[in-house]
């Protein structure tokens, strides 16, 4: 079994490198668009690259999956792989921002085994292994319980006309740390209507799951990792009362936008 401890010694290393760069605290960062327009900084690179050594070193059996890498086909021949995204929330990285993590899954036969959060720039530490429950800052966590769908508490900055009945609460710019906040009862639904890759979900789902939360794609369907195409349409984090009539208000569409 693999070390826990020594993969949470890891995991906040390369939050501290992160952190070590972070404009919050004055430091000057090199950023730039990647090929698809989202942003990029020369600290996701060396997180990256930080993550990748150790992490192979601590279990040299698995692949690697992360946002940062170019992708590697070996990684669907063995049961075991890391799925990481250096920094997840870049653009609140690159503005100096707190809402943004560094996410590490180790995914097994396809399925999340052991999930690791680091916010450092919010004091925040989330993991969760499966079938053990999920813990911030070694306190326990417990899912959301909502059964109505009408006042749910969602991160956003605004919503649909369609969804005014719901609740804005505070959003990171990290999904990761979105889902998070349903894991922690800090909200009760997370829906991202868009193609997305496994790297962005895979820690947060599982930690999310394994505090009691209903964690499936936007159309209700399980997730899956280390799939040839790492790509899903949409995630959605919900109270597990509420997640059948979210699938529903959001079918038409999540049909239509996933073409």
């Amino acid at each position: 079994m693999i070390d826990r401890a020594r993969l949470e010694q890891i995991v906040r290393a390369a939050g501290q490198i992160a952190l070590g760069a972070w404009p919050g605290h004055g430091h000057v960062l090199e950023s730039w668009d990647k090929l698809d327009s989202s942003p990029v900084s020369a600290a996701d690179f060396a997180v990256d690259a930080f993550l990748k050594h150790e992490l192979s070193a601590l279990l040299p059996s698995a692949g690697w999956l992360s946002e940062e890498t170019i992708d590697a086909p070996e990684r669907l021949e063995g049961r075991l792989i890391w799925l990481v995204d250096p920094i997840d929330g870049t653009r609140d990285f690159i503005r100096g921002r707190s809402g943004w993590a560094i996410s590490v899954a180790l995914i097994s036969a396809g399925r999340p085994l052991m999930g690791m959060l680091d916010a450092p720039a919010r004091g925040e530490f989330w993991q969760a292994e499966a079938g053990h429950g999920a813990w911030r800052n070694g306190i326990r966590l417990a899912a959301s319980r909502r059964t109505e769908l009408t006042g749910s508490r969602v991160p956003a900055q605004a919503l649909p006309k369609a969804d005014l009945d719901l609740t804005l609460v505070d959003q990171p710019n990290s999904i990761a740390l979105r889902i998070a906040k349903v894991a922690a009862d800090e909200a009760d639904l997370v829906a991202t209507l868009r193609w997305g890759f496994e790297w962005d979900v895979g820690a947060a789902a599982l930690i999310a799951r394994e505090a009691g939360a209903a964690v499936t794609d936007a159309f209700g369907q399980p997730l899956a990792y280390n799939k040839p195409d790492p790509r899903a349409f949409g995630v959605l984090a919900c109270a597990p009362g509420i997640h059948d009539a979210a699938v529903e208000r959001l079918a038409g569409r999540a049909k239509e936008l996933a073409g």
